[in-house]
């Protein structure tokens, strides 16, 4: 890894750090981008990646959650039961689509969110 390299993978781990800790998920959506940019990653690899650089950071922020009073678990549990099944779905569905399909799909996501917020 080249200094250039380095020094775009730090920036970019502590800003994506910062937004999952703000937005939970939400730094997913500019962890995609950065692995298939500044590491060449083809969109299945960047999903998977960025899937599991989000449990660690997921992981640290719910405990900060649970310990808090921002979160109840037993109102949630329900929701987060979904979440889990539908991710093991999205995992699935994730080995079964091709790149283009999966870049189009992420890429309408990422837009409907924007425009839904600026609205």
């Amino acid at each position: 890894m080249n200094k250039k390299q380095f020094f775009l993978t730090a920036t970019c781990s502590i800003f994506i750090g910062i937004l999952n800790g703000l937005f939970g998920g939400g730094g997913g959506m500019l962890c995609v981008p950065a692995l298939t940019k500044i590491f060449n990653l083809d969109p299945k690899s960047a999903h998977a990646t960025a899937i599991f650089i989000m449990l660690p950071i997921s992981i640290a922020s719910v405990i900060i959650y649970i310990t808090s009073v921002n979160f109840n678990l037993v109102k949630n549990l329900w929701l987060i039961v979904g979440v889990v099944l539908g991710g093991l779905v999205g995992a699935k569905l994730l080995n079964n689509t091709k790149n283009n399909t999966l870049t189009i799909i992420f890429a309408c996501v990422m837009l409907f969110a924007g425009v839904r917020l600026l609205f």
